[in-house]
């Protein structure tokens, strides 16, 4: 299993010097991926430019959506934003799209919420359609499972302990398999991780995740902040099956990054 880390796009505050300093360093090692977050109503930077960015200081790490919201975009200009992407980076993008699960983003777009299932289809065949990128789709439905094994080349989970993402990865492969795709889906997972500040970092989540109401204290609470639970988190994706698993920090500070390369060294 791969192990990447995200950019800190989505934490409030984040400027554009952070963003080019974390991904010179992740690309230095260990990592193997840059994965970002998409929120529209939220302080955040927008995921495709900041992969854009992280593609201009880096020459080996993969850059990942995990996920983009592909129905908040116009079919179009999705399209071009992930061609650009790949092109600005050398083909080490790989596009993980979601219909999403927030209303509020899809307010701030003028974007009806209903019929995003199906919005998102005809933008993943339009991908597929003379674009050769990498595709993952994520969500937790049937619908979701069906569209990942219908036009992607895997399968993006949301995040969660290991058991989460081993019952997710069982329904992905067995939608592939009901398709008669030869070979299995790749399987990508993420957790949030923050390595001595965990104050903060549960701050972020709680304020990230409030539109989930109470559940927002849960996932607070997976927040990763020793390297034993780090280690065994690891651990347990692995033994699950999970083919490149993203960790993203809860708290903006490239020291974050250092102390996560230590973990895993």
């Amino acid at each position: 299993m791969d192990v990447g880390i995200g950019l800190p796009n989505t934490i409030p505050g984040t400027d554009g010097r952070l963003l080019v300093e974390w991904a010179r360093r992740a690309d230095a090692g260990p990592f193997s991926t840059l994965g970002v977050l998409d929120r529209l109503a939220y302080d955040a930077i927008d995921p495709f430019a900041a992969l854009a960015a992280a593609a201009g200081v880096t020459e080996r790490v993969g850059l990942a959506t995990m996920i983009a919201i592909g129905p908040l975009r116009n079919t179009a200009l999705l399209v071009r934003q992930a061609a650009s992407v790949d092109a600005l980076s050398g083909g080490r993008f790989t596009l993980g799209l979601a219909v999403g699960a927030r209303l509020d983003d899809y307010e701030a777009a003028g974007v009806e919420h209903r019929g995003r299932g199906a919005r998102l289809s005809e933008q993943l065949a339009a991908l597929r359609d003379g674009h050769d990128l990498r595709l993952l789709v994520g969500g937790m439905t049937g619908s979701a499972f069906a569209r990942m094994a219908r036009y992607a080349d895997g399968y993006a989970h949301n995040g969660g302990p290991p058991r989460a993402f081993a019952r997710a990865a069982a329904s992905a492969l067995a939608a592939w398999s009901d398709l008669g795709r030869p070979g299995r889906p790749l399987l990508w997972g993420q957790g949030y991780f923050a390595l001595g500040d965990e104050d903060a970092g549960a701050a972020y989540l709680r304020d990230y995740y409030a539109f989930t109401g109470p559940f927002a204290e849960k996932i607070a609470a997976g927040n990763l902040t020793s390297p034993r639970a780090i280690r065994d988190f690891v651990r347990g994706y692995e033994e699950a099956g999970c083919d490149q698993l993203i960790l993203f920090p809860t708290v903006a500070d490239t020291e974050q990054l250092e102390r996560l390369a230590e973990v895993l060294a």
